[in-house]
């Protein structure tokens, strides 16, 4: 299984793009929102990736974190949709929106996609709504959830013997940024005693209402929301 691709960006098409990793060239197919974040031809790029075989096809799709790689596991085990349905969606909505619209029961947000009609959208949402507060517990942008890019470490070498350079991954960024604000409300509501729908619910619409908000924010809206009515 292929699981993540680093190396360089050779050409991008419409649906997919060509990256060469060590001198082997892989074709991944991804979502326009994912295409329109990578870089230039030529300059390093990496992707989280799922390798799907059948008997008469083997095609890689990628991933710019692995929260919109779960989405696209999770969307594609919904009967009637497959990988072009789900990337479809995560282009439209990106994962933070998938999040939400499942979440909220906002199956009109998800029929926005091309190529989703309204029977789609609403078993997307009924099928999938149990899972949207473990997704949104994963945190983590786009970029946060890459790793940092291959450094050159010199290592101590014997005596007589030159040092040479060895490729290191630097480590990977803590998540930052809306998600992770998110996923740490939903953690906290989680410790108070709510359960995990109706929390993942309240994060979702106190984000969508206040997209800047931090993560204290977002508790005390959510809070508001999760309140007895009357």
């Amino acid at each position: 299984m292929i699981g993540k691709l680093t190396g360089r960006l050779e050409y991008r098409s419409t649906d997919h793009v060509l990256i060469d990793v060590r001198g082997v060239g892989y074709i991944v197919f991804c979502s326009e929102r994912t295409l329109a974040a990578l870089p230039g031809a030529g300059e390093a790029v990496a992707l989280y990736t799922d390798l799907v075989v059948r008997e008469d096809l083997m095609q890689l799709y990628g991933f710019p974190s692995l929260v919109e790689k779960e989405w696209h596991r999770l969307l594609t085990s919904v009967q009637g949709v497959g990988a072009k349905v789900s990337l479809a969606i995560l282009g439209a909505l990106g994962p933070d929106g998938v999040s939400r619209a499942i979440a909220l029961g906002d199956w009109a947000a998800v029929k926005a996609a091309k190529g989703v009609g309204p029977k789609t959208a609403q078993r997307i949402v009924l099928d999938l709504k149990d899972k949207a507060p473990g997704v949104m517990a994963m945190g983590g942008t786009v970029a946060d959830a890459m790793d940092g890019p291959d450094l050159d470490v010199v290592e101590p070498a014997p005596e007589a013997t030159a040092a040479k350079p060895t490729r290191r991954k630097a480590p990977p960024k803590a998540p930052t940024g809306a998600a992770a604000a998110s996923a740490g409300a939903l953690s906290a509501l989680g410790n108070l005693g709510y359960g995990s729908s109706d929390a993942a619910a309240a994060v979702a619409e106190s984000a969508a209402t206040y997209p800047d908000a931090n993560e204290a924010e977002l508790i005390r809206a959510a809070l508001r929301l999760l309140a007895p009515k009357g």
